[in-house]
């Protein structure tokens, strides 16, 4: 084991930033909806999210409030910043007893979580970044639904706090993007990740090996092109299909094959070998086990998939 390179990964890098492990601790407040779910950009979400519009049963009849950025007040913010500190401190004493953690992350995970009125977001980043032993804040969102205004405060932010932002790239081929309404541009990408990375911010790029018609040489195409933009960490995340969205329908009419195992393992581990090493790597595979989950039945063994790419890069001589 000794002659192998250990890959950057997030783990690593907090270790060596902080002297000792940091926890993320993924958060998910009401009311934050998304552009491309809300009719702003495009209707329905992307292909392969699970939202209300695909699953009557989700729909609650009453009117739902959903934050968007051009509501002048939000009468649910005493309500989301409770939700916060329950859903933080709940978390946190489970990382406690069971790692014994002392250090955290805020990780505001669900939807996108820049689109809201300015006020509101300043309200829970700050409340966040209050907790105790919180040394920092990850923010998910979309590049269409940040401003200027929202970067600066986040790197305001930065000056005494670990503050990242996760941008959801999936891939940098337009006709790709159409094909899962993703409601986003390349060219639109670009610019925002460049103006994060030009302003100073931590930048992780989420990125999905098996989207609609790409082959493996588009999938490493988009990863350089994400290296190129100089993000400082990547997420890699199989695409599967569950029940309730755009690509169950498609993958239903046999119009969508999900991408194999082998196929998804040499790809990812195609990008981790070419990965410079100032870049971290915050996940490499993803999957879920339960009853909504369609294709492919490998994403259902998130455990067996670790080990067969920690394998697979053990061969290239990396340890993960």
């Amino acid at each position: 084991m000794s002659n192998l390179k250990d890959v950057l990964t997030i783990g690593r890098y907090f270790k060596n930033k902080f002297g000792e492990k940091v926890y993320k601790v993924p958060v998910s407040i009401g009311g934050f909806t998304c552009p491309n779910i809300d009719g702003t950009v495009a209707k329905g979400g992307c292909s392969f999210c699970e939202n209300d519009s695909f699953s009557p049963n989700l729909q609650d009849k009453r009117p739902k409030f959903k934050l968007n950025p051009r509501i002048s007040e939000n009468p649910f913010l005493d309500n989301q910043l409770k939700q916060l500190e329950l859903q933080f401190y709940a978390t946190k004493q489970r990382l406690q007893n069971k790692f014994g953690a002392n250090k955290f992350i805020v990780y505001f995970q669900s939807f996108t979580n820049t689109y809201a009125p300015f006020h509101t977001l300043k309200a829970l980043y700050e409340k966040a970044l209050s907790f105790d032993n919180v040394i920092g804040l990850s923010i998910g969102t979309r590049t269409d639904c940040v401003t200027d205004e929202i970067l600066d405060f986040l790197v305001d932010l930065s000056k005494e706090k670990e503050i990242w932002i996760e941008y959801g790239i999936q891939s940098f081929y337009d006709e790709t993007l159409d094909k899962i309404n993703r409601g986003d541009s390349v060219e639109n990408m670009k610019y925002w990740i460049q103006r994060s990375k030009e302003k100073g911010l931590n930048v992780c790029g989420h990125l999905i090996y098996g989207l609609p018609d790409e082959n493996q040489d588009m999938m490493l195409e988009t990863f350089k092109q994400t290296v190129d933009l100089n993000v400082d960490s990547i997420k890699f995340h199989p695409l599967y299909v569950v029940k309730n969205t755009l690509l169950t329908n498609e993958y239903r009419k046999g119009r969508f094959e999900p991408i194999s195992e082998d196929l998804y393992i040499d790809t990812v581990v195609k990008s981790i070998v070419n990965l410079p090493e100032n870049i971290s790597v915050q996940r490499i595979t993803a999957g879920i086990d339960d009853d909504t989950l369609l294709s492919p039945q490998w994403c259902r063994n998130k455990h067996s998939q670790m080990k067969k790419i920690r394998v697979a890069l053990e061969k290239e001589g990396f340890n993960y």
